[in-house]
């Protein structure tokens, strides 16, 4: 059967996450339901990356195995047609080997989180950025974001339902950029690690959010992280200001 890898864009609002559950929308389903207008068959797709509900993506990745030999263009916007009106977009399509696995082909997965800080209420970005009232101090939680770059036990940083088989990993960077917004001030959030934990990158910026605001010093961050514990972590962040930016593989399959 014919592999093909999709690049997939979603507004993570209306669903109750990536994964398909019985009786709640996903984004799974909605690109299965897709599939199936096209070949009328129960379709099971795999994603690099199960997001949250209310989690967003610009580039996500899944593959799909099809009995027809698609042309990718044809497909993509065939997916496109039957994916409307979920706000599910199809970016890029391309036949790949049997070997290649959306989830375990991966070597890197990377995370935006947007948080603006300003006192009226967000209308264009509603629901997609988590909203703050007082400016932050972006020196302060570089300086504590530093403490978290690297292999770590992120025991702290880890929901309880979390199934990893280990807390252990390695997050490669951790960037925040400081940027004017109207009325206030937006913080990005750039995060990259081979994979992560559940709730990992929320729970690190809700804990950062916390030095940021000068309720815990930097130095809180590094003294959180060795507790290994999870009443040790700060605030967990809403989910609506999380986006999976990217997903990387030893040769990229939509160059």
């Amino acid at each position: 059967m014919p592999r093909y890898a999709l690049r997939i864009e979603y507004d993570g609002g209306p669903f109750a996450g990536w994964q398909r559950q019985a009786g709640q929308p996903s984004v799974q389903g909605a690109v299965e339901a897709a599939l199936a207008r096209l070949e009328p068959r129960a379709h099971t797709i795999a994603a690099a990356g199960r997001t949250d509900a209310g989690v967003h993506a610009t580039a996500q990745v899944a593959h799909a195995d099809l009995s027809r030999d698609w042309d990718p263009f044809r497909l993509s916007e065939a997916l496109n047609f039957h994916l409307k009106p979920a706000p599910v977009a199809v970016t890029a399509c391309t036949r790949v080997d049997d070997a290649f696995h959306a989830r375990f082909s991966a070597i890197e997965r990377r995370y935006l989180f947007r948080l603006v800080a300003r006192r009226a209420p967000v209308t264009h970005d509603r629901g997609r950025v988590w909203q703050v009232q007082n400016p932050l101090s972006a020196e302060a939680m570089r300086a504590g974001a530093a403490h978290l770059i690297g292999r770590h036990d992120f025991t702290t940083f880890r929901s309880t339902m979390c199934q990893a088989n280990s807390p252990v990993k390695t997050l490669d960077e951790l960037r925040i950029d400081e940027l004017p917004y109207p009325g206030g001030r937006e913080y990005r959030f750039h995060l990259r690690a081979r994979s992560f934990l559940h709730n990992q990158v929320r729970s690190i910026v809700g804990t950062l959010e916390r030095v940021g605001a000068r309720s815990w010093a930097p130095e809180d961050v590094a003294t959180a992280l060795e507790a290994r514990d999870r009443a040790a972590c700060g605030p967990v962040c809403p989910p609506q200001g999380l986006y999976l930016c990217g997903v990387g593989y030893p040769a990229d399959p939509f160059r």
